[in-house]
């Protein structure tokens, strides 16, 4: 059976429901590690679904302060509106059932989208994808990591060295209705040292693409200015600093990343 995708919103309209919409939990999502609930929202007679992850829910980690997922979770939105590339669904912090935590729409994907990422024979890699990495499976076939050579995706990937995520894999990779591309689970973005961690390393030191230079310039001075007071509601001054570095250093370098030396460069499960 098919399913149709809700109509997209607005993103005023999206944030309006998310911030004053009615909470219904309709159930857990049991593959990820932090609780993370689905639930309806309806505002004024308009309902949609959105992915609902409290602050006391969150599992304490080793290198990440307690209690602090969410707030990364919203602000890796406001940087992704800052870039005006539409990458992050509209993400609030709000109370909700279980206490404070983040409020995300819900994006459907449609029944016929086919992933920009995954794992393929690797003697047969598609045209117009970049291998990232090798694998064999219990038989001993032998696979790539790969990506499409895609600018939706290259977009991703600076945004994701920009906020320092630590857990890009495949599955947190969308692919809506509308053609965009939407990156989802930012919950360990934002650490002062060097996380990066991602399954879209195809680009590793090649020039960015050309749009980037005037994003990233942009992006330097907003935070500067509001977009940095609006992150100090949710990182730390350092952290803030941080972000503004790692733009600043990209611009400068005018590439992509290079993996770390001393982190693991590809998340597990990568897809």
């Amino acid at each position: 059976m098919t399913t149709e995708p809700a109509a997209a919103l607005a993103e005023a309209d999206a944030l309006e429901l998310l911030a004053r919409g009615r909470l219904e939990i309709e159930g857990r999502l049991v593959d990820a590690s932090n609780t993370t609930l689905r639930a309806e929202i309806t505002l004024d007679g308009l309902t949609r679904r959105c992915v609902y992850k409290p602050v006391q829910g969150e599992r304490p980690l080793w290198d990440f302060p307690d209690g602090t997922l969410a707030g990364r979770e919203v602000s890796a939105y406001l940087v992704s509106r800052a870039t005006g590339w539409d990458l992050v669904p509209p993400t609030i912090l709000r109370e909700g059932p279980l206490g404070s935590g983040a409020l995300q729409l819900w994006i459907d994907e449609p029944d016929t989208a086919e992933s920009l990422i995954g794992f393929v024979p690797a003697w047969d890699v598609p045209e117009g994808w970049l291998p990232v990495a090798n694998a064999r499976d219990e038989d001993g076939d032998a696979y790539a990591l790969a990506h499409a050579d895609d600018t939706r995706l290259a977009r991703l990937a600076v945004f994701d060295a920009v906020i320092n995520n630590a857990d890009r894999k495949g599955g947190h990779v969308l692919y809506p209705a509308t053609g965009s591309v939407h990156g989802v689970d930012h919950g360990v973005s934002f650490h002062v040292e060097n996380k990066l961690r991602t399954v879209l390393w195809g680009w590793t030191g090649k020039p960015l693409i050309p749009e980037a230079t005037e994003v990233l310039t942009r992006l330097g001075g907003l935070l500067d200015g509001d977009l940095g007071a609006e992150l100090e509601d949710h990182l730390t001054l350092t952290e803030v600093q941080h972000v503004r570095l790692r733009a600043r250093r990209l611009l400068r370098r005018g590439r992509f990343p290079d993996p770390p030396q001393d982190w693991p460069a590809i998340p597990w499960p990568p897809v």
